[in-house]
């Protein structure tokens, strides 16, 4: 069965049955695969069976000209050699866990008569509190710009705040208190770090309730504007809480869910600290042997955690039961010295925990599928239809969206290779143009969103979608003619006479040329894709726009919530605004406040 000269018969006949590692190499001696097992005779025999075989287990075995052996004391010494000789090899068979960096923490220099919060990654040699870890850098940049927004402790290198003798920027934008130059007391400044800390702990609810008792005593003392900070800052903390937190459960753990489709993996981990969701990371590791996703969870663990470099909570939740899950127990107790529990059967708030990891491990893999096979052969038809000599790399397109002429909004969003490129997306409130004047406000839009391209603020796009016909193009040809621009290509996509999905023309804004796509043409479908995009994007916003202003005297107008409950509801949420974003959960939480009143409530203020 093999093309090597290895006699795997005579190997099997005198290889131990004891528990240890094997290591698999080629004709060259180059490592192809390294795996444990606590029967080596019978692990190894499974590769040489008759039938039953995946086919990337025979393209393996055919390569193999030796194997060598390692005997261990215990299973969970095979592992971690395991682990090390993945690590230092990197065989081309083996799941390999390319992310090797330590994950950051945010940092609070609390021997400081100022501390600074700011973002660290390494060993804890410093003096003071560590909070995390965190997925990534962007999550610890997202909690600091929060946090920044919320109780303004300084972020400023200790060198920079010693020598400071008149507030900085930061001080301008209220985005710091100013301690370098004493615009605030040390009292004060503590009370702000006592804050910080209580929210990186996880203590949301002591912190809002304390934050609400702080807001009545500013109102009864006339004290306004204090009384709104504390205000801004409750609303601030309600949104965290409702994305981050589910009632009654606790502690520090890591939820980890591995999901199979196609030929690819994808494990999502989702990380929990004092019973807050911090953030999640999604990894695709590239499938060889392992076939089954407990055999891909059991893998990656084992890569992630045994190295040493990352925070190991005291428990595992994962989405399927692991082949040996005691013997990686062990292996990460000896390793790291810390017990372990994982646990794949769960009930309440983790079983959410682990449906939303699951879930995003779904929706992710899904996106990545969908992305590599749709978007490139639809790029590629683009460039054909519209005779590109290069592939184009980003699309915008803009549209417009109002009741009446009414609370106009225009939106842009933005395309890349890999489809909606979200965080670049914008909207614009128009204003000062005659309503339903739908060239003034593209106008507008364009004038407000290329200003700022021209000044390198944004990437150039390669083609600018503009829906509709010679009109729209022209006007914003016009638009565009006025500011300092490299070239690109505009194109309009006008509905077309019978004003039908399928049936769009395109009008190229450089030569005036009409393109009719056929309706299966992937080109036209990004086209569409890209449209309609703008359009949810477009109508959303001016809902948004338009529910606002309706909203405004809601709350006073239900049946049921009097003064007494309004003042709970507007201390509890900190605000209208807060109330509109919180769930029926939320709002029965408030004393008061029944199951049926909240979803009064919460219909209310969804209503047209």
């Amino acid at each position: 069965m093999s093309s090597t000269s290895f006699d795997h018969e005579t190997f099997l006949k005198h290889v131990t049955r004891k528990a240890g590692v094997y290591v698999m190499q080629d004709v060259a001696n180059e490592i192809l695969y390294v795996g444990k097992a606590k029967n080596l005779r019978n692990r190894l025999a499974s590769y040489f069976r008759a039938s039953g075989l995946a086919a990337k287990t025979m393209a393996l075995v055919e390569r193999i000209a030796h194997i060598d052996v390692t005997v261990t004391a215990t299973e969970g010494e095979a592992l971690l050699l395991e682990q090390n000789l993945i690590k230092q090899y990197k065989p081309p068979y083996n799941i390999l866990l390319r992310d090797d960096k330590s994950y950051p923490y945010i940092y609070l220099s609390t021997q400081h008569n100022y501390p600074r919060i700011t973002v660290h990654r390494g060993a804890k040699s410093k003096q003071g509190r560590y909070f995390g870890p965190y997925p990534n850098a962007s999550s610890v940049r997202e909690s600091l710009n929060l946090l920044q927004k919320v109780f303004k402790v300084r972020q400023c290198e200790d060198s920079y705040f010693a020598n400071r003798s008149r507030p900085c920027l930061q001080y301008q934008i209220n985005r710091c208190t100013g301690p370098c130059v004493n615009r605030i007391s040390a009292e004060d400044y503590a009370d702000d770090v006592r804050h910080t800390m209580m929210f990186l702990e996880g203590k949301n609810a002591s912190l809002i309730a304390e934050l609400g008792d702080k807001m009545e005593q500013a109102s009864e003392q006339l004290a306004f504007e204090e009384a709104a900070t504390y205000r801004d800052q409750i609303a601030h903390l309600q949104k965290v809480q409702a994305s981050q937190w589910i009632e009654g459960e606790g502690g520090d753990l890591d939820i980890v869910a591995a999901i199979i489709r196609a030929g690819q993996a994808c494990v999502q981990l989702l990380y929990v600290r004092a019973g807050r969701i911090l953030g999640s990371r999604s990894y695709y590791p590239k499938l060889h042997l392992e076939e089954s996703e407990a055999e891909v969870l059991e893998a990656f663990i084992a890569q992630y955690y045994l190295n040493g470099i990352r925070d190991l909570p005291g428990e595992l939740i994962v989405n399927r039961e692991l082949p040996e899950p005691d013997t990686l127990v062990a292996a990460l107790r000896e390793a790291r010295g810390q017990k372990l529990v994982i646990s794949h059967r769960v009930r309440a708030g983790r079983a959410k925990w682990l449906s939303l990891a699951e879930t995003a491990a779904e929706q992710n893999l899904g996106n990545r599928l969908a992305t590599q096979a749709n978007f490139q052969e639809r790029y590629e038809a683009l460039q054909e239809a519209l005779e590109l000599d290069e592939l184009p790399q980003r699309l915008e397109c803009f549209d417009i969206s109002h009741s009446g002429g009414e609370l106009t909004v225009a939106s842009c969003v933005v395309f890349d290779g890999n489809g909606p490129l979200k965080s670049d997306y914008r909207q614009f409130n128009i204003e000062g143009i005659t309503g339903g004047d739908d060239y003034a406000a593209m106008a507008q839009a364009l004038q407000r969103r290329y200003k700022r391209v021209a000044a390198g603020e944004y990437p150039v796009p390669d083609i600018l979608l503009i829906d509709g016909g010679k009109g729209q193009l022209n006007a914003a040809k016009e638009t565009l003619a006025e500011l300092s621009l490299p070239e690109f290509l505009v194109v309009g996509v006008a509905k077309g006479v019978e004003r039908r999905a399928g049936m769009e023309v395109l009008i190229r804004g450089d030569n005036g040329k009409e393109l009719r796509l056929p309706p299966n043409s992937p080109a036209l479908h990004l086209i569409q894709h890209v449209r309609d995009e703008s359009h949810r994007f477009a109508i959303t916003a001016h809902k948004n726009r338009r529910d606002k202003k309706r909203r405004q005297s809601t709350l006073d107008s239900i049946p049921g919530v009097g003064a007494q409950r309004r003042k709970a509801l507007l201390r509890q949420f900190g605000g209208l605004q807060g109330i509109v974003a919180a769930s029926v959960e939320d709002l029965s939480r408030v004393p008061g406040i029944s199951r049926k009143l909240a979803q009064d409530i919460y219909e209310s203020l969804r209503s047209e």
